[in-house]
């Protein structure tokens, strides 16, 4: 039956048809002439992505350093020889960490031999259980091994101009964000979904947090929202099935179609190692492995780069794994050993290439990140650390030049002269408009801001230095946040109690929250009474509860049968301080019923409750979402209409822009996302436009990214919004559960532009950060149980 099942799901993978995970997993057991078979098709899906990307008969490989910061680990993985305890350093002599000139001196000898890279490998967060990591870091004023990370990496730039890739396990989207302006690339290997493995006592990854595969799961999806150029990949022979292996390669395609950041994904095979709780399992068999990287191939398809280890197969067998769809053999060092493999040495360089010539392809050195980021203008690789990136690489292919010299880091931002302003409008005209925009933003037309919408280049930096200049005259040069946390209110009365709300409003007040942002439906079950009840639990311990949708409501004044003036009062009275005014989406129906099916309220409706709930003093946001299938005009109407709300009521606080996000509305057909240009423009034209109406233009975080959040706050925007602190008791009942930032994250991005921080209440009056009564760190908490 497995034969003919393989047979089957061979003929459909030779035709281009989909496989369904049986047929995948059959695929693994083909041996002999079905082998044969799959390695046939394997290459040549590999030699029609390497034609597509314009370097056909090429394998590529990064010469690089291999830096083992540290060797302690709060994971056990059974087969791992890299991690130590303290009692085996101590043994050895070692410090728990790599100092700053062990680091550096590795790193400029590999300079010296040509390489370009330099990988940092470490234990995951060895100061969560190793006393003795704590104290190093405290001794050297870290916070956190991340902290570390994020200085060497910097300094490793700066001072030997290797590029750093960085692979220090699990991290959380904050994380990425505080690393991604120092590593053009980063990743994690998933290894495996089993959840077997990680979960049953006995198994390699029993009693290692980390290996959670929801938790690591998270991580490629929070990489790709961080769009980041990520290395993941799968680890053969620990004791998964092969539906398991199956439904990995599936679950990493998946993350890369839903945002492209898979830049390789590395197909490994297990090796024993002595030592290890593992020393006595057989290595992974070498039919095996081959048959599993061509399946890779096949389910990733010929775009997808598959890299495997070349020092963890024979020399004499390398030939078999480039039949097996390979097209690059990762990082390779002329300098330092595979700390992770110690006894299987690199190949020499020229040994490689002379094996990969002998399979018939000739060896080329890339960069740590691939050449479709390098190349790319959509903002893969922060843009102070592209110009140093684009120096080592060849102009046309985007691998890398091996002939260029490796010199240290200056951060720069990219020569924008090359970038083009809107077509049909030349750039004199442009800047004449830019021109009146700043002398008297009031006396725009529509159709001035319609232009202005499509800025690009030197005008759109003008334009953003206009509007910058006038947010700085409106509310000053401090950025400012509010100490928020988010509750999802669609979790009451499922897996969300009042009384767990309560307690969720006693942690944030000691921990230094004024806020408490709550959103979303509630379960159909709940009685009438609930939003009251919920608003008394949440504003009686001092807190700002900023709750209710429109839509939400509608719903709560039907449930109670009071008018929506009645309910508005009452949620008033029951301690609703203001409403979020999110849902507006763009204000014209055309709009709102392609993006939600014809399921959202007609805009009238919408501007309706916004209304009535500002005549009864309850302040709210104002909001847009742009990107999808608005057009530029759709946009001015939608702004000249928040501006007719504003002159009527004078009820809203802010502006908060947000981009659409694809990945979180699938199945809505909608144009490309908006790029950081689009988003730079949508923040400068609604300043220009709202001048003097709304002063307070938020820049969204969580949709954004902290380094593009930076540039849209040199764009018009004052504001980023809230620190969304999980808390420790219930981590992830936020509506954006997994992204949340501190206020060092907040000084950090004000530094970058020269400008001070100021914490604010939701009303925007200045708070004086008072002590947290708890301090405890929530982040290992995000991780495991968020998902």
């Amino acid at each position: 039956m497995t034969h003919d099942l393989t047979a089957h799901a061979l003929a459909l993978a030779e035709s281009r048809r989909p496989l369904t995970l049986d047929e995948i997993e059959s695929l693994f057991s083909a041996r002999g002439d079905e082998l044969d078979r799959l390695l046939a098709l394997a290459s040549s899906l590999r030699d029609e992505g390497l034609a597509r990307r314009g370097r056909p008969g090429v394998i590529t490989f990064s010469k690089k350093v291999f830096l083992p910061i540290t060797t302690l680990c709060r994971d056990r993985c059974h087969y791992c020889i890299f991690v130590d305890t303290p009692g085996k350093l101590k043994a050895k002599g070692k410090a728990p960490f790599m100092s700053a000139d062990e680091i550096l001196a590795i790193a400029r000898q590999g300079a010296a031999l040509g390489c370009k890279e330099a990988l940092f490998t470490l234990g995951d967060r060895p100061e969560e259980r190793w006393e003795i990591a704590r104290e190093w870091l405290a001794e050297h004023g870290y916070e956190s091994t991340l902290d570390y990370i994020r200085d060497m990496a910097q300094r490793v730039l700066d001072e030997t101009g290797l590029l750093p890739h960085l692979n220090p396990g699990v991290m959380s989207w904050a994380e990425m964000q505080r690393l991604r302006p120092v590593a053009p690339s980063m990743g994690m290997m998933l290894e495996t979904t089993s959840r077997t493995l990680w979960s049953e006592k006995g198994q390699p990854h029993y009693g290692s947090p980390d290996k959670d595969p929801a938790v690591r799961l998270q991580v490629l999806e929070d990489a790709g929202r961080s769009r980041i150029p990520f290395s993941t990949g799968v680890l053969l022979g620990i004791g998964e099935t092969l539906r398991d292996r199956a439904e990995s390669l599936l679950a990493i395609r998946e993350s890369d179609e839903r945002f492209g950041h898979i830049q390789e994904t590395i197909v490994q095979n297990f090796r024993s190692k002595p030592g290890t709780a593992m020393q006595n399992d057989d290595d992974l068999g070498l039919g095996d492995y081959i048959a599993s990287v061509a399946v890779a191939r096949v389910v990733l398809g010929p775009d997808a780069s598959i890299q495997v280890p070349p020092n963890l197969t024979d020399a004499a067998e390398l030939g078999l794994l480039v039949r097996a769809g390979i097209d690059d053999w990762g990082g390779v060092s002329p300098l330092t050993p595979d700390h992770v493999n110690p006894e299987r040495a690199w190949p020499q360089i020229e040994t490689l290439a002379r094996l990969t010539a002998e399979a018939g392809f000739t060896l080329h050195e890339r960069l740590t990140a691939h050449p479709r980021y390098v190349q790319s203008d959509e903002h893969w690789i922060d843009d102070r650390l592209l110009p140093q990136v684009r120096a080592l690489a060849e102009p046309t292919t985007g691998l890398a030049d091996e002939s260029a010299p490796v010199r240290p880091h200056t951060a720069s931002v990219p020569d924008e002269e090359s970038r083009s302003s809107r077509a049909g409008v030349s750039s004199t005209s442009m800047a004449a408009l830019i021109s009146r925009a700043e002398g008297s933003p009031a006396a725009l037309s529509d159709a001035d801001y319609v232009t202005l919408l499509s800025t690009r280049g030197r005008d759109l930096d003008a334009l953003s230095a206009v509007a910058d200049g006038i947010r700085s005259r409106r509310v000053g040069d401090a950025v400012t946040f509010v100490a928020n946390r988010n509750l999802d209110l669609a979790r009451l009365g499922v897996d969300l109690s009042l009384e767990d709300v309560a307690a969720i409003a006693d942690e944030a007040v000691s921990r230094g929250m004024t806020e408490v942002c709550a959103q979303g439906a509630f379960a159909p079950h709940l009685a009438a009474e609930t939003p009251f009840l919920l608003a008394r639990a949440i504003s009686s311990r001092g807190l700002h509860l900023h709750a209710f949708r429109p839509a939400e409501i509608l719903a709560g004044a039907a449930q109670a049968g009071q008018s929506l003036d009645e309910h508005l009062i009452a949620l008033r009275e029951s301690g609703v301080a203001s409403v979020p005014g999110t849902g507006a989406r763009i204000l014209d129906d055309t709009v709102r019923a392609q993006l939600s099916g014809g399921t959202d309220m007609p805009a009238a409706e919408w501007i309706r409750v916004i209304t009535a709930a500002h005549r009864h003093g309850l302040p709210s946001t104002a909001t847009m979402v742009y990107g999808h299938v608005e057009s530029p005009a759709q946009i001015v109407a939608h702004l000249r209409t928040l501006a007719r709300i504003q002159d009527e009521t004078g009820g809203f606080r802010e502006f908060i822009l947000m981009p659409h996000v694809p990945v979180d509305t699938p199945g809505i057909d909608t144009r490309p996302p908006a790029g950081l240009d689009e988003s730079r423009a949508v923040h400068a034209v609604s300043r220009l436009l709202l001048d003097g109406r709304i002063d307070h233009h938020q820049a969204a975080w969580p949709k954004h990214g902290l380094r593009a959040t930076a540039l849209l706050l040199a764009s018009g925007a004052d504001d980023i919004g809230g620190l969304l602190d999980p808390g420790i008791l219930f981590p992830t009942v936020g509506a954006e559960a997994g992204r949340a930032i501190r206020r060092s994250d907040v000084e950090q991005l004000a530094r970058d532009l020269g400008r001070g921080v100021r914490q604010r209440s939701t009303s925007y009056e200045t708070v004086v950060p008072m002590p947290a009564t708890s301090s405890r760190p929530y982040r290992a908490l995000e991780l495991s149980e968020r998902v």
